[in-house]
């Protein structure tokens, strides 16, 4: 069974940062890509990042939503189980629930990193909050 635990979320001051954490456990975690959403109350998940898995084709790719590009890296420690979002430069319109995903098939592409469908597995979630 997939298990996914995302942490790190917090309250933060305007121009702020954070680095959420999500742990996976149950997958090989080489072989899959993963993914950042995000949900603000009253509005759909939207993706933030994605970064594909170590294979030659697709080492380490990562994409991001244009609203963080700039702002949020993402990246991946194969020893720790553990993909990070670090995230700065924060404004109020980054609230929301930040939710991890996984997709077995290991990689991102520009075009496909921001479909939900994608992603198999889904994690509870993380509350990031940004006071003005």
């Amino acid at each position: 069974e997939v298990q996914i635990v995302e942490s790190g979320g917090d309250l933060v001051q305007a121009g702020g940062s954070l680095r959420l954490s999500c742990t996976v456990s149950g997958v090989s975690f080489e072989d899959i890509a993963v993914g950042w959403f995000r949900q603000a109350p009253g509005k759909g998940r939207e993706a933030v990042a994605c970064i594909s898995d170590s294979d030659t084709r697709t080492y380490l790719a990562s994409y991001y939503a244009h609203s963080v590009t700039g702002r949020f890296s993402i990246s991946r420690d194969t020893a720790e189980n553990t993909v990070y979002l670090r995230m700065g430069w924060l404004t109020p319109g980054d609230t929301a629930t930040y939710y991890c995903a996984v997709d077995a098939a290991g990689y991102c592409t520009a075009t496909n990193f921001e479909l939900l469908s994608k992603y198999e597995h889904w994690g509870q979630g993380t509350q990031v909050t940004v006071s003005s």
